[in-house]
């Protein structure tokens, strides 16, 4: 049987952790570029792998390396929903409570490749929490793919969503939220952008940033 070479391209901590956890795969040899500084495309050409992983990977990549070679992404939504940027945030600020992590291979459109494999995760709990939800499915999604378990499906466009990336302005809580918006929803907002992301705030009078690293609901 011949040896799969395997490009891993990331910097995200979970995405890292996949790459790690599935070292172990028999007949793969394994290459991880782990940060955008030492990504450089003479290294894809020179180690001409069978795969690039582009788990949580955020910069646009030459449409060269995707026609070139079979490239994967991971994708934390039931794709075709929540196809674009910030899948998790727009998840939760949307007050959904169940998702998926789904490997695709990339084409040309954004998350608009067939799909490789899907498995279930909650979006309860923290970040840290969903962050290790991803990680386990995303290890177990892999080894399947790397092994051969899989069949390619293409997605539905008439049942595609889009949605955008968020911006660190987006992540002010604001008087009018305050006022309005109940314990969930601000609950969902601050603990969807605990760290790594830009923490949820309040401005004061000051011109001062109150950071909401974390926080719980607790009943009276």
């Amino acid at each position: 049987m011949s040896i799969k070479k395997i490009l891993c391209v990331g910097y995200r901590t979970w995405a890292l952790n996949i790459y790690k956890n599935i070292l172990i795969t028999k007949n793969c040899e394994f290459k991880i570029i782990d940060s955008f500084d030492n990504y450089n495309e003479e290294i894809i050409y020179d180690y001409n792998p069978d795969f690039i992983l582009f788990y949580g990977w955020s910069w646009i990549i030459n449409d060269e390396i995707i026609n070139k070679y079979k490239c994967i992404m991971l994708h934390p939504s039931p794709l075709p929903k929540y196809r674009g940027g910030s899948p998790i945030q727009n998840q939760i600020i949307n007050g959904e409570l169940n998702s998926k992590v789904t490997l695709f291979l990339m084409n040309d459109k954004i998350d608009e490749g067939d799909i490789i494999l899907q498995d279930n995760i909650t979006l309860d709990g923290h970040l840290n929490d969903i962050f290790n939800q991803i990680t386990k499915v995303g290890t177990k999604l892999t080894i399947d793919f790397l092994n051969d378990k899989y069949f390619l499906k293409k997605q539905n466009n008439n049942l595609a969503t889009y949605c955008k990336r968020r911006l660190p302005s987006h992540s002010e809580i604001t008087l009018e939220e305050l006022q309005t918006k109940d314990s969930k929803y601000l609950f969902n907002k601050i603990r969807m952008l605990e760290d790594p992301y830009p923490n949820a705030y309040i401005k004061t009078i000051d011109n001062k940033r109150i950071l909401l690293k974390f926080v719980e609901i607790e009943d009276n």
